[in-house]
């Protein structure tokens, strides 16, 4: 292990020890890609994830692209799932007593830690907010919740943000939820439907509601059936031949609840990745529904922008999401 290396585990432990006392604060192996400075990882649940007794899969992390930045990391196979945070007087800001979620994308196969996680994380702790990034198990790696393994370590990871609230100096009830791509279909799922117990409760961080103040959904994944599916996240998810209803019931634009928070959404119209339909879908049903809503179609940019606004954009759309959080109390 190289002495950067070393001083990253050794601050994220004694991190993650003050952050969640009731959390193993180390992780199992080495980063093979630096955190950025002023960020901290520590897991999201006590010792194992729930349901890996069969899981034989070794966790990866490497470099997103071999051009890119050095903290661009991009993760396989994850055994370990956690938070990182970064709090905005890391990066000289003053809070503003919110708190952001981030859920990068990644096709249901890897999870872009770096490029829709610390990257994004960053810009909006410069705007006062405590920022999580997740990084959350995947779907065919054999866990015993299958298809709902990424929406347990959602669960449990806004609970965390909840009950960290008193601690980190902001309230629980001013917490967003961004999600990237597969991660706006895993952001989508996690507040636009009725919360359903995925796991059995295991500490007191449990008893905190699946509730967040507002969402956002970034070119997001949303249909499992029709013309416009990803068929790479699908199949990841519900495998090669799901069901009819099972399609149905993945389908993110069925069954909008009431509760679901005020949404952002912003996408391009050349996304040939994920066509821009997933967004118009989601829109309809929370326009049906009633859910205060914003949605930004761009021009261009393609898939996977992340933090770059797309070339047509009007502003970067960090601003605009600001904007939107702004009016609806974040």
């Amino acid at each position: 292990m190289t002495a950067i290396d070393r001083r990253t585990l050794i601050s994220g432990a004694l991190a993650g020890a003050a952050l969640a006392p009731t959390l193993a604060p180390t992780l199992a192996q080495a980063q093979a890609v630096p955190l950025p400075p002023g960020f901290v990882r520590f897991p999201i649940w006590p010792g194992k994830a729930p349901g890996g007794d069969h899981v034989t899969v070794t966790e990866a992390e490497t470099l997103r692209r071999p051009d890119g930045g050095p903290h661009d990391s991009l993760f396989t196979h994850v055994t370990t799932p956690t938070l990182t945070l970064v709090r905005p007087e890391s990066v000289g800001a003053q809070p503003n007593g919110a708190a952001i979620l981030l859920i990068p994308g990644g096709g249901y196969s890897r999870v872009a830690l770096g490029h829709e996680g610390y990257t994004v994380a960053r810009r909006f702790a410069d705007a006062g907010y405590a920022c999580y990034s997740l990084l959350y198990r995947l779907p065919a790696d054999g866990w015993a919740a299958g298809p709902q393994a990424p929406l347990q370590d959602a669960q449990r990871a806004l609970r965390l943000v909840r009950a960290l609230a008193p601690r980190e100096h902001y309230d629980a009830n001013r917490v967003g939820v961004i999600g990237f791509s597969a991660g706006g279909h895993l952001a989508a799922w996690l507040t636009s439907r009725t919360p359903e117990q995925t796991y059995m409760p295991i500490d007191a961080s449990d008893r905190e509601p699946v509730k967040a103040a507002i969402a956002a959904y970034m070119y997001p994944v949303i249909q499992m059936e029709g013309a416009f599916v990803h068929q790479g996240s699908r199949t990841q998810l519900l495998g090669p031949t799901p069901s009819p209803e099972m399609m149905r019931a993945y389908s993110l634009d069925q069954n909008v609840s009431a509760q679901t928070p005020p949404v952002f959404m912003a996408h391009a119209l050349d996304d040939k990745v994920v066509p821009p339909e997933n967004s118009l879908a989601m829109l309809a049903s929370l326009r049906a529904t009633g859910i205060p809503t914003e949605a930004h179609l761009f021009e261009s940019g393609g898939h996977g922008f992340g933090l770059i606004a797309p070339p047509a954009a009007p502003a970067p759309w960090p601003d605009l999401f600001l904007h939107f959080a702004k009016r609806h109390g974040l």
